[in-house]
């Protein structure tokens, strides 16, 4: 497969606007450098990463944002994948205006180009669009590997790509991961705080649901903490299909991979609904999740930009949630959350 590169020059504040607003037209995979980011995982003394001097001098100070689009039949892919899996429920709340269709490079550009002008209406976003080329799935692995190294995304859990080795502690629990194309390498803030509420919150045995599975990353977590039966639903095919790649990886063929949606989860009686996708799709989902949940049953949702805290806080409290705890890095939000 074939895929179209757009590379976006911004900087450190603009940065996480212009990551969900890829994410809500439809981006297949996001790759971001940012040398604030960097300098603070090195400075972390809990950090797993080093550098030699001058290198993060090096990447200057511009952050570098990398989307990427499944090109079909000589056109780009944007919003719902639904030549894979068939969105009833409502497009527009995860894709704003951008119904499921497949447009020329061209007509793509002139849309991500349309969405950083509204951006840059109310912050600064630098230079902005930069370049675009085509990448093979070799060349976008070797992207992901080249900046991908090992990392501790919670308390007890280390990240590990799948073509390094790491030497671990005997309390570390590793995730050896392959990303793929699919969203999901944990090194998003998204990700993390979900990883560090799911730490404290699986004691074992527990019965998941994870909602917006990407690579599979946070129920091979659950799992690795001790949870018993755990689905993992996407609405793209293609994520399904790395996260099943990454359960085997991981020794966890037994986590129920699927393509679908909430609406498409036929069981119930789960300890722990997670849901790391978006705000305006957690805020649209909220008063589906508790028939979902057994008695006494958490939610974890992240994804939650600051700036739409408030809307998934009020359909959280519509629903008949209370927020027991936060995790906040930078400007996401990550909550968990009971009856």
């Amino acid at each position: 497969m074939r895929w179209a590169e757009f590379t976006i020059i911004t900087n450190e504040f603009a940065s996480d606007a212009i990551c969900e607003m890829l994410a809500q037209i439809g981006a297949d995979g996001i790759a971001v450098t940012d040398p604030w980011e960097i300098k603070r995982i090195i400075d972390d003394p809990a950090s797993l990463s080093y550098a030699d001097g001058g290198f993060v001098d090096s990447l200057g100070e511009d952050v570098t944002i990398k989307a990427y689009f499944a090109e079909l039949d000589g056109l780009i892919r944007l919003g719902p994948k639904s030549e894979e899996y068939v969105d009833e429920f409502d497009t527009t709340a995860i894709y704003g205006n951008i119904s499921g269709s497949r447009v020329s490079v061209q007509d793509a550009l002139s849309i991500l180009k349309e969405q950083l002008k509204k951006i840059s209406e109310f912050l600064d976003i630098g230079k902005g669009f930069d370049s675009w080329k085509y990448v093979q799935d070799q060349d976008w692995e070797n992207e992901w590997k080249k900046d991908y190294k090992a990392f501790r995304i919670s308390d007890r859990v280390v990240i590990c790509p799948s073509w390094e080795k790491f030497d671990a502690q005997p309390s570390d629990i590793v995730v050896s991961l392959d990303p793929g194309s699919a969203f999901g390498t944990g090194t998003h803030e998204t990700t993390s705080t979900c990883a560090a509420l799911l730490d404290s919150a699986v004691k074992g045995g527990e019965k998941i649901l994870d909602l917006g599975t990407g690579s599979g990353i946070l129920a091979i977590i659950c799992k690795k903490l001790g949870a018993g039966n755990i689905d993992a639903v996407d609405i793209d095919k293609l994520a399904i299909d790395v996260a099943v790649e990454n359960c085997k990886i991981n020794g966890c063929p037994d986590i129920n991979c699927y393509v679908g949606e909430l609406k498409d989860v036929k069981d119930s009686g789960y300890d722990i609904v997670v849901a790391n996708i978006i705000a305006d799709v957690i805020a649209a989902i909220c008063s589906d999740v508790p028939s979902k949940l057994a008695p006494g049953g958490k939610f974890i949702c992240s994804g939650i930009i600051n700036t739409k805290k408030d809307r998934v806080e009020k359909a959280l409290a519509e629903a008949g949630f209370k927020i027991i705890r936060v995790e906040e890095k930078n400007d996401w939000m990550a909550y968990e959350c009971v009856l």
